[in-house]
């Protein structure tokens, strides 16, 4: 009896699961959609997509071709694979394309966030981003302060075992804290970096506002960051003191272009922190992993570095003519973002029916601009999955139409430059001080994101 009870549970299971699966489908049958599979009701297939990741997005090309509907990250999806039509949509924000990125994001990082607006208050943002990091602000204030953190965060590793992930994360996140608070950064940044990793976690995390979730402590500690950020403000603003930092530009509003509030200020840093955190960190530490395994490589690069010390005294800084001379060092930058893949595509969302590829997409959908499986196009990249930044140092690389590792559109990458200036300085340093070995057993973890779960760690020892 117990056995035909746990059959008919079986049975009965089963017939709940297939008709939910089958509501699911017919709910968003709608005429004109993109074929696709639905999965569940509310969680879609967002299991599958995290769990099979790259391949989840392969089968379903190769079952309804390169763009599909899906049911992913919590809201209805449209997938575009399709390179030619990826330019189109990142490239035609103004014809009712907006950014459509997770809610916990958009909660977590704030309403003025550059990432959360469009329009005319997105065209106003960029450009007090864009005055921060110009090739004058980079030149002037940020390449000296940036070059003064890296020998300081370099130093003393001779002769230890680190975790190369641990160490560019906080190399990532410290040296964007000088450019923006200058002297000031060093007494917060130790509480500023704990809760500036909680929120990451959170901007990742399902909008579950329940104790003990990624997104509840996510949304506290951007409370926290806030109330810091608010106190340095203020004892600024009470001291009267000229400041030669980013905050400081921005609380000059008399001098100032783009004038904005409190909050703006404030979105607009974490913006700054949030936006350089993932991609410098893992790109530099995904750096020393491809130059280990490719002694070649790492021998040239050397090299190059080497010149450039040799023509300076041991205390001069790195200058913007020193960068504009690293040419095989901006190639590895560009390699390792490539093949390693720290960006897998973008949000969009519709804010009207618009047709699309031939097909009807209706007002909210998201659409997921996969942009990871053209960095393995072998007519644009011959022998894909091998690391060779020389391909890089034909320049027309950099600038044909179909390189989207750094977004495209109006919503470019505004920082790509400073960022590539704090990668290349700290392989600077490195190169030129140390030596490397992995120890071995270290997993990497390459979809949703570029991280080694339990740490990459090396032996160090001095050159």
């Amino acid at each position: 009896m117990a056995v035909l009870m746990a059959v008919l549970g079986m049975v009965l299971v089963l017939c709940i699961c297939s008709a939910l699966l089958r509501w699911n489908e017919v709910k968003y049958r709608k005429k004109g959609l993109p074929p696709g599979t639905m999965g569940w009701p509310v969680f879609g297939e967002t299991t599958e997509f995290l769990k099979q990741g790259p391949n989840f997005m392969i089968n379903q090309r190769a079952r309804y071709g390169s763009f599909f509907k899906s049911h992913i990250l919590g809201c209805p999806t449209i997938v575009s694979m399709d390179p030619e039509l990826n330019r189109y949509i990142l490239m035609n924000e103004a014809k009712g394309l907006v950014p459509g990125y997770p809610q916990s994001m958009l909660d977590i990082l704030g309403k003025c966030n550059i990432a959360a607006v469009d329009g005319s208050t997105h065209k106003y943002m960029r450009g007090a981003l864009l005055a921060l990091i110009s090739p004058t602000m980079i030149r002037d204030q940020l390449l000296p302060k940036i070059d003064e953190f890296m020998r300081s965060h370099l130093s003393n590793w001779d002769s230890q075992i680190i975790n190369i992930q641990e160490k560019t994360k906080e190399m990532a996140l410290l040296s964007s804290l000088k450019q923006i608070a200058g002297i000031e950064s060093s007494s917060i940044s130790q509480p500023f970096m704990t809760e500036f990793f909680k929120l990451v976690l959170g901007t990742l995390s399902l909008p579950i506002d329940l104790p003990g979730t990624n997104y509840r402590r996510g949304f506290q500690a951007r409370i926290n960051i806030l109330n810091m950020l608010r106190g340095l403000i203020e004892e600024r603003r009470a001291s009267q003191e000229t400041h030669q930092d980013m905050l400081g530009c921005l609380m000059r509003r008399e001098e100032n272009r783009y004038k904005l509030t409190d909050e703006e200020i404030i979105d607009q840093i974490i913006t700054i922190l949030y936006s350089g955190y993932e991609t410098v960190s893992t790109t530099s530490m995904m750096a020393i992993k491809y130059l280990h395994d490719h002694p070649k490589v790492l021998q040239e690069l050397r090299e190059e570095h080497l010149a450039i010390r040799g023509r300076k005294k041991p205390e001069d800084p790195i200058d913007l003519n020193d960068l504009k001379s690293m040419r095989l060092t901006r190639a590895v930058i560009f390699e390792t973002s490539r093949l390693a893949t720290i960006v897998n595509g973008v949000l969009r969302k519709t804010t009207q029916d618009m047709e699309l590829n031939g097909f009807l997409i209706p007002k909210g959908w998201r659409i997921y601009v996969y942009t990871r499986e053209i960095n393995y196009d072998p007519f644009l990249y011959p022998e894909p999955f091998n690391f060779n930044p020389w391909r890089w140092l034909d320049k027309s690389l950099e600038s044909q139409s179909h390189l989207l590792i750094f977004g495209g559109g109006s919503r470019q990458c505004p920082g790509k430059e400073l960022g590539i200036a704090e990668i290349s300085t700290f392989l600077h340093y490195f190169v030129t001080r140390y030596r490397w070995e992995e120890l071995g057993g270290d997993k990497l973890m390459k979809f949703p994101r570029v991280e080694a779960p339990n740490g990459l760690h090396i032996r160090i020892s001095s050159y």
